[in-house]
Order: C-alpha cells, then structure tokens, then sequence
C-alpha cells in the first residue's frame, strides 16, 4: 500500500481534525532528549549541555533540541550516561506509569531502553526494575543502554512473555506493555517507512497485542497496575485493545490518566493520545488497575553465595563502603544481584544486576558495568576529567593517558565526566591503561 492509503485511513479516523494533521507531514520532526537524574541532576546538566533545551510537556527530565544538532551519540555526556535520546512523547510512558520508589516494575517490551530509563530515573535505584526483550539481538542494545546510564537494581531478560507470566504470577506492583505495533507515529520521522503500511499488519499486531497483554495481567499483583502504550495511531490497536482487555479481563478497571499532555482517546476518556500538533510524533496510553480480590504469591528471594576473598580483596582496595553481600557466582564471573530479585526458571536473563567482574586464576577482573554506576565519593582511586580536557577525548578514543598529575594510585581507577562516570582504568607507572569497551569507542 501506499501513503495515499494511510492518509485516506488517517483522514477517517480523525475527521473535522484531519488538517492539522495534514500540515504537520511538511513540519521537521521533533526531537528530544531525556536527562539521567541517577547520574546527573537537570540542573547541572542544562550548564554542562552546549545546546539549547526546551522542556517538554510529557516529562519534568524531557527537553526538546534542535534538530540540526549531528553527533550527540559521541558526545562525552552521552557516553557517561548523562542522557538518553529518545522521541518526546515517549517520555510520556513512563510518567503515566508512575513508578514509586521500592515498587517492583515490569518493562515487558523493553528495547531500546528509552521507556526503562525513565522507570529506573524513578524507582532510583531501589526496587526491582526488570526490563524483558523478546528479540535477542534487540535484548542487547537495551542492555548496553541499561548499563551506560548506570542502573544498579535492573534485570535484562530475552524471553517470551509466556515463560515470565509462567515464573512470576502475581510477582509486579506495576507493568508497562509499550507494544510492538505498525508504528504510525514514527512515519513522519522515517518517511521512506510509509510504502510498508498497511492494515494486514495492523492485524498481526492486535493479534500480538493481546497475547502480550493476556500474560502481562498474570503477572501483576493485586491492586497493581498494568500501563498500555503503543506509537500508533489506528483504533484498533488502541481504544479496541483497551475494550478488549476489559472485557476479558473483568478483574481489571481502567484508571483515568490525569497527566497534563495530549488529548482524551477516542471515545474512551479515560486514555490518552498524542499527535505531532500536541508536541511529539504519535502515541497512545492507557492505564488499568487490579482488583484487589486477587490472590498474590509469596516472594521467593534469591539464595546469596560466599564472598570470595579475591573479590573481597578488590572491594576493599578499591571502594570505601561495605562489600555488598548480596552476590552470586555464574562460572568465574560475579554478580551483585538485587535484592528482590526472585527465583526464576525457564527465563533467559542477560543480566541480573550489576556484572562486577571475573576470577582469573588469583586475580581478579573488573568489568565496566561496576564502574558505569559508580559514584566518585565512594571510591578511593579516580579522576575527574573536564569536558574541554584532551585526555577526556583520548579515554574515550580507547588510548592510554598520563595521571602524573593526579592524586592517584596504583591499581583500579575510577574515570569520571564533570563528576558523572564514565568507566575506569588501570594505573602504573604514572599512565593508565584503559579499560573503555571496544565496541563503545570513538573511533573518529
């Protein structure tokens, strides 16, 4: 199908609005990016970003930018985590979802991590967030994402939703299904994606939908709440899922979203719905709670290992608070696990809290994950690198660089940005071997 086709379907749905909508093909779409407060506050982000940022409506940490600024993936304050690029109504989500601080969240549909970074900005690292990707090659780009800007008490998993709902039944206070969908939002961004729509696939993401949603409300505790969120704009991905669920669902009702953005659903008030002429490219929420008639099951911790002395070793050289006890060994490597995390089978997790290194024989390796949520005032050897230094560029160029001149010692060494880190190194002799990912490089 065709353009034409998707404007003809566009002009049914919204009628006496349709041209507003129409004008808005011609309009450059919007921008945005969202601060990372579990590493830098918004207020010593705005002196620290060279660009111009203007709130947005969907998000107290989401800006709009311009959109002629190239290259921001390099940029030092990207690579320490300090923010994360993502469409502005997508910021949107996760205040819907409303994450408290010690609530175990659920991220169903997770990558690329954009969703998941806001819940994390919530839950400020206490909880559990557990952020699920069904397609493996997408679960590890939301675990690179998860890991640069520094989440300590996340899960990254790479399993079908059938085999979470089996192992963690009435496990969440709080789901978010932001599901896969024909993506109309997103044609005004990626124009040549137009030729591709057609209602056919519109189907196959209901049919999708559903199943996700018929798995998403098994794993919900009672009195939780499950978050629907789409980037489409067609009923029957949105207000007919919400009816649908509704109706199959009689043990959930839906809860009327008062955030201050976009507009009323179409026929179901209680929604919401976000076009480019209220301010990003396209979205749909929709937000239900559970009765509280339904039964939860008990929590089931995870079981903790020794502490091995190499690694006690380590933590004592290299950090100044207490060696966290909550660790568990996968072969030679070490894990420092969150508290709430459950006894789980059949689900393939990528990740379950912060990789901190590896045994090697009578030593052992630090791996960047440990450092990439590391905080300056808790480690005994780092430095702090301005933004208009060069050893910043050659750090993360992969390059070795001089630390003469800095108070430090010999062994680990913690990197930070204008106080935000970065990663780390390795220092002897007045020169620091680096340690910067391969793969995370600046390599022009």
């Amino acid at each position: 199908m065709s353009k034409k086709d998707f404007l003809e379907n566009m002009k049914a749905l919204l009628g006496e609005n349709y041209g507003e909508f129409e004008q808005s093909l011609d309009l450059p779409a919007f921008r945005g990016l969202y601060v990372n407060s579990l590493k830098c506050d918004i207020d010593n982000f705005k002196r620290l970003f060279p660009y111009a940022l203007k709130n947005t409506p969907f998000s107290g940490a989401g800006f709009y930018i311009d959109s002629d600024i190239e290259k921001l993936g390099i940029n030092p304050l990207h690579h320490a985590g300090a923010f994360y690029l993502q469409e502005p109504s997508a910021m949107s989500v996760a205040s819907v979802v409303n994450a408290k601080e010690g609530e175990k969240v659920l991220d169903l549909c997770a990558a690329p991590g954009g969703k998941s970074v806001g819940l994390a900005n919530s839950l400020k690292n206490s909880g559990l967030l557990w952020s699920n990707e069904y397609v493996k090659s997408r679960s590890f780009t939301l675990l690179s994402n998860m890991e640069r800007i520094g989440v300590k008490n996340a899960v990254i998993s790479n399993s079908p939703p059938e085999a979470l709902a089996k192992s963690l039944k009435a496990f969440f206070d709080k789901v978010l299904v932001d599901a896969p969908c024909s993506g109309e939002g997103m044609l005004r961004r990626e124009k040549a994606e137009y030729d591709n729509w057609n209602t056919k696939n519109i189907s196959i993401c209901v049919n999708r939908q559903k199943n996700i949603l018929d798995n998403a409300a098994k794993m919900l505790k009672s009195g939780g709440e499950l978050t629907y969120s789409t980037c489409t704009f067609n009923r029957e991905e949105n207000e007919e899922i919400a009816l649908w669920f509704l109706k199959n669902h009689p043990e959930f009702e839906i809860l009327e979203i008062k955030n201050h953005f976009g507009r009323d659903g179409f026929g179901l008030k209680q929604a919401k719905r976000i076009f480019p002429a209220d301010g990003g490219e396209g979205h749909f929420i929709v937000k239900f709670r559970k009765g509280e008639y339904t039964q939860n099951v008990k929590f089931s911790g995870f079981t903790y290992d020794k502490i091995p002395p190499v690694f006690r070793d380590f933590w004592e050289s290299t950090f100044t608070t207490e060696v966290p006890e909550n660790i568990t060994n996968t072969g030679s490597r070490i894990y420092i696990i969150p508290s709430l995390l459950p006894k789980t089978e059949g689900i393939n997790i990528i990740r379950a809290g912060i990789l901190a290194g590896e045994i090697r024989g009578k030593n052992f390796i630090a791996h960047h994950n440990l450092f990439s949520c590391a905080e300056m005032g808790k480690c005994k050897n780092y430095i702090d690198l301005p933004l208009s230094s060069p050893l910043l560029l050659k750090f993360l160029h992969g390059e070795e660089i001089p630390v003469s001149d800095f108070n430090v010692n010999k062994g680990w060494c913690a990197v930070f940005c204008e106080g935000i880190a970065l990663g780390f190194g390795k220092v002897s002799g007045g020169q620091m071997k680096n340690h910067y990912p391969k793969g995370l490089r600046n390599l022009v």
